[in-house]
């Protein structure tokens, strides 16, 4: 019997609870050991595991309880490429949390560890889980283990008001995950992924199906931060410290879209098969509004990290259209972008870390041309923010060019200038504000940036060594700017999309463990993309650069947003950092997207 999925689980759990039983007895130098080898432990079982569900389908039934003709009753854990790679890249993301955490926050509590390693366990678990239940049990130990810390400081006004938003939103997300698995199972008397898809196979799912796919997606939507289930996003970011935030950009919001891609592809896929294309718009057309909304929110930020959280939506934007698509080419392109765009941001949201140890605010304006000396630092937050652009085989350019790919062998080229566009515009922002706080460029007043918000970030240690944190950092974004030259990653990529795609292949190895036909040793070689990706990648990255220049010296070029300045006034209206108002959005998204469901798949 193979272990390692219940390992790579079980690893960080234990560690966990190791860390808070020693809290009186381990000095804190040994807590923080403890720490760094469950996370780096964790990423070696996830790279095993990548590897081994490569050769074939790892299946793990908890208590023996294997199905019998085709019908489930045990729990199990079903590993496939991108699941192992997830899982992988978790490990990853919190081991460098922890890492840059030990010199960042040295007089936090054990428990921050403990939460960390927590929120691990819970998105592996979630990227291996084979029963839709266990979904929303590990979506929520994820939450309950990221509300507390974003609000970790909780004396102070600001973090606990962006967790009380982030927790009352997405345990709405939850609830309704909750309901449409009831519905489920109701409507099939299962459990087990596989299962439910082969009940449903073959037949029209009708009301019931249609409300509960309805109601599951539009949960996960809730923790990825699609529009209009995304206002908690940059509240929650805002306030918890920068290596929560790398852990929450890197991977835990991306969880989200993990959701309603393997939901779609092994659950619903079965009875709204024939409406794919209709389902598929609705994805598609989500993302590239949230791309855009994301974008342009990030353009308007003063708040370094209210900055990135928006970049950050405009990302997972990109990742839904590239979804949306339905086309493993265009899975295989958000899998991409998630690996580098969570490299790139999550050293970015470090870096702002290193600019509040150094400065003490992260407010652009008040920051003009203060960190002129670190050049390092410069360095770092520009190629983070070029990585983000695009240019041809640097940072997310890969992952743009095979949701390119994708969309335009589906005759829809429309859709490629919208993403490489969104990508511009929240990269120029970063952009941007790298000019002004490093080179001292433009003025040190810009009414067209939104008000000084009052939440501050964590209040560090006021003797913090920069050079630890600087190495993290600098790992992280050099990682992310590699990505798309890394050999093999493509066709990994593409083939473990068909896999992940696979659903009557899924329910054969699950259900009835019949053995996965061998494939054919995968290359490592770096893909030739399109010319017209090439194309795209050099001009979004000059666009990204002039829109940059023209938020710097717009006063001097006499050229006004007049346009857009009524709708702008809305958005801010809009995003009032008021719950009442967040969850009444969520209502309304859900109904409006139940409703569009329920009117092309009756």
């Amino acid at each position: 019997m193979n272990w390692l999925p219940a390992l790579v689980v079980a690893v960080p759990l234990l560690v966990a609870a190791l860390i808070m039983g020693g809290d009186h007895l381990a000095p804190r130098a040994l807590q923080n050991a403890f720490g760094l080898a469950g996370a780096a432990a964790t990423c070696v079982l996830g790279v095993l595991l990548m590897f081994q569900a490569e050769r074939h389908e790892v299946v793990l039934w908890f208590g023996g309880w294997r199905p019998r003709s085709g019908v489930s009753l045990g729990i199990d854990f079903a590993v496939d490429p991108l699941g192992g790679a997830l899982c992988a890249f978790v490990g990853l993301i919190v081991l460098a949390a922890i890492a840059y955490s030990v010199v960042y926050m040295p007089q936090t509590a054990k428990l921050y560890d403990a939460l960390l390693l927590i929120c691990a366990a819970a998105m592996c678990g979630f990227a291996i889980s084979g029963d839709v239940f266990n979904l929303f049990v590990w979506l929520e130990l994820m939450g309950v283990a990221a509300y507390a810390l974003t609000g970790f400081e909780v004396s102070r006004i600001g973090p606990l008001q962006g967790a009380i938003n982030f927790a009352v939103v997405n345990t709405i997300g939850g609830f309704f995950v909750l309901l449409g698995i009831a519905l489920v199972y109701a409507r099939t008397g299962a459990l087990n992924l596989a299962q439910i898809g082969r009940t449903l196979s073959g037949q029209h799912g009708g009301g019931v199906v249609i409300v509960a796919m309805a109601l599951i997606v539009c949960g996960f939507m809730c923790k990825g931060a699609i529009v209009p289930f995304h206002f908690w996003l940059a509240d929650a970011y805002a306030v918890a410290p920068a290596p929560v935030c790398l852990v929450f950009a890197g991977a835990m919001t991306d969880i989200g879209l993990v959701g309603v891609a393997r939901t779609w592809f092994v659950v619903f896929d079965a009875p709204f098969g024939t409406h794919q294309r209709y389902v598929g718009d609705a994805l598609l057309w989500l993302g590239i509004v949230t791309a855009l909304l994301g974008g342009l929110m990030a353009f308007f930020q003063r708040h370094l990290k209210r900055m990135l959280a928006y970049s950050v939506i405009c990302h997972i934007g990109i990742m839904l259209a590239g979804i949306g698509l339905l086309s493993s080419t265009g899975l295989a392109g958000a899998g991409v972008m998630l690996l580098a765009h969570g490299l790139l941001t999550g050293g970015l949201f470090l870096a702002t870390g290193i600019i509040f140890v150094l400065l003490r605010t992260i407010d652009e304006l008040e920051l003009r041309h203060r960190a002129a000396r670190h050049r390092w630092l410069a360095v770092l937050w520009f190629a983070g923010a070029i990585g983000l652009a695009g240019p041809p085989y640097v940072g997310v350019y890969l992952g743009h060019a095979l949701i390119d790919e994708a969309a335009a062998s589906l005759g829809r080229h429309w859709v490629q200038p919208l993403l490489w566009f969104a990508g511009a515009v929240a990269s120029a922002a970063l952009l941007r504000a790298g000019a002004r706080i490093f080179l001292g460029w433009g003025g040190d007043d810009d009414r067209m940036l939104w008000p000084k918000v009052k939440e501050e970030p964590l209040t560090e240690h006021s003797h913090v060594r920069v050079l630890p944190l600087a190495l993290v950092t600098a790992a992280l974004v050099v990682l992310g700017l590699v990505v798309s030259v890394v050999p093999g990653i493509a066709q990994r990529a593409e083939y473990g999309a068909d896999r992940f795609r696979d659903r009557a292949g899924y329910a054969d190895r699950v259900l009835h463990g019949i053995p996965m036909k061998t494939t054919a040793q995968l290359p490592f070689t770096v893909v030739h993309t399109s010319l017209e990706s090439v194309l795209y990648g050099v001009g979004a990255t000059l666009l990204a650069l002039a829109i940059a220049a023209y938020g710097l010296h717009r006063h001097r070029l006499n050229v006004r947003l007049r346009p857009l300045e009524p709708a702008l006034v809305v958005l801010k209206r809009a995003h009032s950092g008021v719950v009442g108002d967040y969850v009444m959005w969520v209502v309304l998204g859900t109904a409006v997207l139940g409703g569009f469901f329920a009117i092309g798949l009756r």
